[in-house]
């Protein structure tokens, strides 16, 4: 007979800390939908009941050429290969100047380790943009990229991120993290250690800036890794939140965003022979609000569950339903195919029972004149509809 979990739900649910085991076994319970009333309950507390938000910003990956091998991406290409790129300056500012054009206000960018960038090119790439858009919020690179800077430049993590900072950048996404346990993280890639995908957030923080933090499950894990990621970001976040004490200006992670792995197009994928479903998805997302009692906003990741589970998920939580997604290259190219508008993804939170409010990258709310109009062009097409159907 499964072990009763109200214990440890009573627990979350009064303020207490849960420990690694308490995780391991909300994780290994068949009973979701009591998780995930607990989950709703504390995300209710933590932030505003009413409001679900989402940004506008647009994933630029800037390249794909990367010197490191991961079984899990079908995203990149090894150096010298014909079908390799590199976007040039003027190619990203198209690229923003779209972004902007449809109520953006940042733009997420990434790309492969690429050989032959330094901390010079990095620097060039910021300061071109940040002078031509100073409003324009730039979250970009992330753990592995900084790493790949380091052996490049000889630079520690902190000198590469405070030269970073003052080239114009805001924050960096948690991207790379995958699960953070080397027992997984060597069996399919060869890129930044567990270690070093924490030192480098460390640094990122110390140096004052935000960031995210990520986990993509699936890829061959069990339950204690995953309870591992969650305790060493937690662990992370204590010590970032512990700095702030003394120094205001220290960053931290802002949010914590779980997805499933994306198999379709992958080499990885062909040697998976079980994958991840829906109601493993909500349980992660669940426990994950739980456990992390110390990060602000648990996001719902729609891009790779879907738009109906990421809407299920803000009733898992999820605070926030993450980007419109203007441009994204990387899961999709492993084959996760969903699109949303923002006419859409403001439709599924309504629906939820939220009221939809874009935010930028740091949570700030952003308000549009035109907002009330896509809301009401929406409610006369379902008006239309339903008229349509009724005849």
């Amino acid at each position: 007979m499964e072990r009763s979990i109200q214990p440890i739900l009573d627990k979350a649910l009064a303020g207490e800390r849960l420990t690694a085991a308490d995780a391991t076994a909300l994780l290994g319970s068949n009973d979701f939908v009591r998780i995930g009333l607990a989950a709703d309950e504390i995300r209710n507390r933590k932030n505003d009941p009413k409001v679900v938000t989402y940004i506008i910003d647009r994933n630029i990956n800037y390249t794909n050429v990367c010197n490191v091998v991961c079984t899990f991406c079908a995203f990149y290409r090894r150096p010298g290969k014909p079908d390799t790129y590199v976007h040039s300056i003027d190619e990203v500012c198209k690229r923003i100047d779209e972004t902007i054009a449809l109520g953006g206000t940042g733009v997420l960018m990434q790309g492969g380790l690429h050989p032959d960038f330094n901390i010079e090119w990095y620097e060039e790439l910021l300061s071109t943009l940040h002078a031509k858009y100073p409003k324009f919020q730039l979250h970009c690179f992330s753990p592995p990229e900084i790493h790949n800077i380091s052996l490049i430049s000889r630079l520690d993590y902190e000198t590469i991120l405070r030269r970073l900072k003052a080239a114009g950048l805001n924050s960096m996404p948690g991207g790379g993290g995958e699960i953070l346990d080397d027992e997984v993280r060597k069996r399919v890639s060869t890129k930044c250690t567990t270690k070093e995908w924490l030192d480098v957030m460390r640094a990122v923080h110390k140096v004052g800036l935000i960031s995210t933090a990520t986990m993509m499950f699936g890829i061959g894990d069990r339950i204690e890794h995953r309870v591992r990621h969650l305790e060493r970001i937690r662990q992370v976040q204590d010590e970032a939140l512990e700095a702030k004490k003394t120094d205001p200006n220290y960053g931290e992670f802002t949010a914590f965003i779980p997805w499933t792995f994306q198999r379709e197009n992958t080499a990885l994928g062909r040697k998976i022979t079980e994958e991840p479903t829906g109601v493993d998805y909500l349980k992660m997302l669940s426990v994950s609000r739980l456990f992390l009692d110390n990060i602000q906003h648990i996001q719902s990741s729609w891009l790779t569950q879907g738009i109906r589970l990421g809407q299920a998920a803000l009733r898992f939580g999820a605070d926030d339903m993450g980007s419109i997604m203007i441009e994204e290259n990387v899961v999709s190219a492993a084959g996760a195919n969903n699109e949303a508008n923002e006419r859409d993804l403001r439709y599924q939170i309504r629906e939820a029972g939220y009221r939809p409010q874009q935010r930028d990258i740091l949570y700030n709310y952003i308000n549009r004149e035109n907002i009330d109009l896509l809301d009401q062009s929406e409610s006369m097409k379902l008006k239309q509809l339903s008229v349509a159907f009724a005849d």
